[in-house]
């Protein structure tokens, strides 16, 4: 009986799910940890295109982020932009509302297609709190 058929192919299972399991022993970043590492990452990139004046503004960023940042200021900041987008999303379904009760469609689709934006723009400012 031959066992390296076998082996061969555990030892390439083994091999194909280790970075799955790197990825799960890694807790995602968040906060201003989150953003730095985004920043670093698009600094690398700038680096790798020979882009040195994207490099220079964005190493700046870095800096401003670490010396500035904080987790309890960047959640107040991000759940304020939460708040502003409820607030247009109100403002542009009045605005719908009032097109819809003067019957002018070229203006109720117009606001519907505004409010549609506005419903995006807070849904993108709800995930944004979570990261």
């Amino acid at each position: 009986m031959n066992i390296f058929p076998s082996l061969a192919a555990l030892t390439l299972c083994g091999l194909m799910s280790a970075p799955l399991l790197a990825n799960e022993q890694t807790p995602e970043l968040t906060g201003c940890a989150a953003k730095r590492q985004a920043i670093t990452t698009q600094i690398e990139q700038a680096k790798a295109h020979g882009n040195s004046d994207q490099q220079a503004g964005l190493e700046r960023a870095l800096n401003e982020v670490t010396t500035h940042c904080t987790d309890a200021s960047l959640k107040k900041e991000r759940e304020n932009k939460v708040l502003d987008a409820k607030h247009e999303v109100s403002r542009r379904q009045a605005d719908l509302e009032k097109a819809m009760k003067k019957g002018d469609s070229e203006k109720i689709n117009k606001r519907k297609d505004k409010l549609a934006e506005s419903r995006k723009e807070l849904q993108q400012a709800l995930d944004d709190l979570d990261k």
